[in-house]
């Protein structure tokens, strides 16, 4: 029988951004906004306490997505606890397409695990990323938060795969992220069931483009983030999103509709100062780095 750590655990989760032009469903980036989350077993009862971004519309009780990946990972070792409490100080925004639903679902499964006495044993890295990707239904968002990074993700025989590739260290990136957002669920209903194959192959040039481009030649992200699959089909949620991505990439900047929408993600050089200034009245401007550490256990 599973026995439980004394006292807290903790853990820093990091925002992401999927998709990243072609690479729908399949290429994510972690990025450098990183969510904060302390967990214990009391001995009975659950408490639930969120400040920051995305405080006042989440629930404080089961229903919580932190809370339901911690239960099913803990199912997954077969040890649910007498009672939790659970922390979070959200840095992440909500609905904006960088990450918030991933970042909580890995910050969930490893606080689970990190609870749970010789927990590593119980759960492998390979199992927890499974279940993650598992409560999110697509691993582009959940691996990069839980490997770190950029990665190629996808589903082989039954199971998720994620795989890691090196950045060029040049690449930075600025955020602008809207006052409002979409919910990825009404994103994803506006694409089309099947698309020409002439687009299918284009983004699939373009895919492979950018995995070069981000792991050395920085100088072809422009035509290596361009899109056929699914950005401009989006636009009827978010047009003042496409209406930014469309200003930015005419004047050669590699701008892409970050996850679901409706942030913009915008790689640049080290000095970001100009593309700052492109950032729309009310929106929110974030300069990024590219995120070496995944969830990471403290």
């Amino acid at each position: 029988m599973a026995t439980f750590v004394d006292g807290p655990v903790r853990v820093t989760v990091p925002a992401t951004s999927a998709n990243l032009g072609p690479g729908f469903d399949s290429l994510g980036l972690a990025l450098s906004l990183r969510d904060e989350l302390e967990a214990e077993v009391l001995p009975d009862g659950l408490v639930v306490e969120v400040e920051g971004a995305g405080a006042d519309g989440v629930p404080r009780d089961e229903s919580h997505l932190v809370v339901r990946a911690m239960r099913a990972a803990f199912e997954l070792m077969g040890a649910q606890p007498p009672g939790l409490r659970l922390s979070c100080r959200n840095v992440i925004p909500h609905a904006r397409g960088l990450g918030s639903s991933s970042a909580a679902i890995v910050a969930g499964v490893v606080l689970a695990r990190g609870l749970v006495a010789g927990g590593q044993l119980l759960a492998s890295d390979e199992a927890l990323f499974d279940l993650a990707a598992d409560l999110e239904g697509h691993p582009d968002n959940v691996a990069p938060a839980f490997y770190g990074g950029f990665v190629i993700s996808g589903r082989e025989d039954e199971h998720w795969y994620a795989v890691r590739v090196g950045v060029d260290p040049r690449i930075t990136a600025v955020a602008f992220v809207p006052p409002v957002g979409v919910e990825t669920s009404v994103a994803r209903g506006l694409l089309p069931q099947s698309v020409p194959h002439a687009d299918a192959a284009a983004n699939s040039g373009r895919a492979a483009l950018l995995v070069a481009a981000l792991a050395g030649q920085p100088e072809h992200l422009l035509a290596a983030t361009r899109d056929w699959l699914h950005q401009d089909q989006r636009e009827p949620a978010m047009p003042e999103t496409l209406a930014l991505v469309r200003r930015l990439r005419a004047d050669g900047v590699p701008a892409v509709v970050s996850g679901a929408g409706p942030t913009v993600l915008a790689f640049g050089a080290a000095d970001t100062s100009s593309l700052r200034a492109r950032c729309p009245d009310g929106w929110a401007c974030h300069d990024l780095t590219v995120e070496p550490a995944g969830a990471v256990l403290a």
